[in-house]
C-alpha cells in the first residue's frame, strides 16, 4: 500500500509540475501584425473584445506591424480560432526578450498599455444608405460594438458620453454635399433635403446651414473637452469651412432659400479652423466641390495605378501618438478618391502633424492635431478597397480585403483611446 501511495504522490506530483511548466510556456498570446497576419482587421476586434471583458492589452509599436500581446485565457485562444486570427502562445521568457528588443535604445519601437475600451459613436443620417461610410463597414466586419447618433443626440448634448467620435462623410456647410447638379431630382435627395430643414426647425432654426454649424460647434467643445475626433471625406474640409464661415451666408437659394453673400469669402476667419488655413470657397452651387484644400483630379495627374501615399515614420518612444496612428504592415498605401481626397500641404496650419503624404504632388492624405485636451484626425478619401467608389454603388466585402492597410489607419485611431497616456516629448 505504500508503494502504491507514493506511486499515486508521484504521478500526481508529476502531473502538477507538467500543468506548472505547461502554465509557464503559455501565459501570454501574441498577434503578429506583420505579414504573416491572415485577418489584420479582425485582430483589432479581439483586442478590443478582450478591453470589453475588463482585461488589459499592451499594443507593441513598430513590433512586426504594430502587435498585440495579452494574457493568454482558453477563451482568448477560442475567439481567435474562430475569428480566423493569427496568434502564437507565448511563454514569460519570450515575452521578456521581445520586451528587451523593443526597450533597446536603438530600436524605434515602444509598449503601449491598452486599458479599456473606448465608447464610440458615429454620426451618421438616419437615411445613410449601404454604400455611405467606410467607418462602419469596417468597425462591423471587426466585430466593433458602436452607437449611431445624429443631429439630435448632438443637440441633446449626448456628445459626452462617448470616448470617440466618427463623422460620416456629411457636408457640414448645409449645401447637402453639393450634390444638386447630379442628383437635385431624386426622390432619395429630396427627402434628405426635407428631413433636414424638419430637423432645422424642430431645433429652432431657419436654416439647415445654421444647425449644421451648432453641430460643428458642439463638436468642437466634445475635443475641447478630450474627445477624440476622426473624419474621413467630405467631413474634413466641411467641418473647417463651416468653423471658419460662422456667421457667414455661403449657401446659394437652391440649398437654403436665398442667395449666398457675395462677399464670404473675405469674411472666413481662418483663426477658428483646426487644420486648414488661407483656403479659398467654391462659390458655384453646380460645382461638386466646397474649396480649394481638395486636390482635385485634373491637379493630381494620378491614376489608380500610380496612385499612392508614405506613412511617415516617427519616434516611438518620443512621438507614441503619432505612431500608433500610423502602425501597419506597409509603409506605402493605395491611394483612393473621395469627394474629399488629399489636402494641399500649403493650406494645411503649421502646427498640424502630417502622417500620410504623396510628396510628388505636394498631397497630405492623413493629419492629426491638437484641440484643448482633445485631439482630431482627418483622413482624406472616401474608401480604403474601391478606388473610385461612387453614389449607389453596392458596399465594399471586407471579406475580400482582410489584411488591407488603408482600413488599419481607421482602426488605429479606434484603439487610440484606449492607450494609457503618455505625454508627447516633442
Amino acid at each position: 500500500m505504500n508503494l502504491m501511495k507514493k506511486t499515486r504522490l508521484t504521478l500526481v506530483s508529476f502531473i502538477l509540475s507538467l500543468l506548472l511548466v505547461n502554465a509557464l510556456r503559455a501565459n501570454h498570446i501574441f498577434v503578429p501584425m506583420d505579414e504573416t497576419q491572415t485577418n489584420h482587421l479582425k485582430a483589432y476586434g479581439i483586442t478590443y473584445w478582450i478591453l470589453e471583458q475588463g482585461e488589459q492589452a499592451e499594443w507593441l509599436l513598430n513590433y512586426r506591424g504594430g502587435s498585440f500581446l495579452f494574457e493568454y485565457r482558453q477563451e482568448y485562444e477560442n475567439e481567435l480560432i474562430i475569428r480566423n486570427i493569427s496568434y502564437q502562445v507565448i511563454s514569460t521568457a519570450d515575452v521578456v526578450s521581445i520586451k528587451n528588443v523593443i526597450a533597446s535604445p536603438e530600436a524605434n519601437m515602444d509598449v503601449m498599455k491598452l486599458e479599456r475600451a473606448p465608447r464610440i459613436a458615429v454620426y451618421s443620417p438616419p437615411s445613410k444608405m449601404p454604400w455611405d461610410d467606410a467607418v462602419t463597414m469596417v468597425l462591423t466586419y471587426a466585430e466593433i460594438p458602436y452607437d449611431v447618433i445624429f443631429d439630435d443626440e448632438v443637440m441633446y448634448n449626448k456628445l459626452p458620453e462617448y470616448d470617440w467620435l466618427h463623422l460620416h462623410h456629411e457636408d457640414f456647410t448645409g449645401q447637402y454635399g453639393k450634390f444638386y447638379r447630379a442628383y437635385g431630382r431624386k426622390k432619395w435627395y429630396k427627402d434628405n433635403q426635407k428631413k433636414f430643414e424638419e430637423s432645422a426647425a424642430k431645433h429652432g432654426f431657419s436654416k439647415v446651414s445654421q444647425l449644421k454649424l451648432s453641430v460643428v460647434h458642439q463638436i468642437r467643445d466634445y475635443v475641447l473637452g478630450g474627445g477624440f475626433l476622426f473624419a474621413m471625406c467630405s467631413a474634413t474640409d466641411t467641418y473647417d469651412i463651416a468653423l471658419a464661415a460662422e456667421g457667414v451666408d455661403i449657401c446659394d437659394h437652391m440649398y437654403d432659400g436665398d442667395p449666398a453673400d457675395p462677399k464670404a469669402q473675405d469674411k472666413l476667419d481662418y483663426n477658428k479652423t483646426f487644420a486648414f488655413k488661407d483656403f479659398k470657397l467654391f462659390m458655384n452651387p453646380y460645382v461638386y466641390e466646397y474649396a480649394n484644400i481638395d486636390n482635385q483630379m485634373g491637379e493630381r495627374k494620378l491614376t489608380e495605378q500610380n496612385d499612392f501615399f508614405r506613412l511617415f515614420q516617427f519616434s516611438a518612444k518620443w512621438d507614441p501618438i503619432p505612431t500608433m496612428l500610423t502602425q501597419n504592415h506597409l509603409r506605402v498605401i493605395k491611394g483612393f478618391m473621395g469627394q474629399t481626397t488629399g489636402f494641399k500641404k500649403n493650406l494645411i496650419k503649421p502646427d498640424v502633424i502630417v502622417m500620410g503624404e504623396n510628396k510628388d504632388i505636394n498631397e497630405a492624405r492623413y493629419i492629426h492635431g491638437t484641440y484643448g485636451k482633445g485631439t482630431w484626425t482627418f483622413y482624406g478619401g472616401h474608401d480604403p478597397e474601391d478606388y473610385q467608389h461612387f453614389v449607389e454603388e453596392e458596399p465594399t466585402d471586407l471579406n475580400l480585403h482582410p489584411n488591407s492597410a488603408g482600413y488599419r489607419l481607421i482602426l488605429n485611431n479606434i484603439l487610440f483611446p484606449a492607450a494609457k497616456k503618455k505625454k508627447q516629448k516633442t
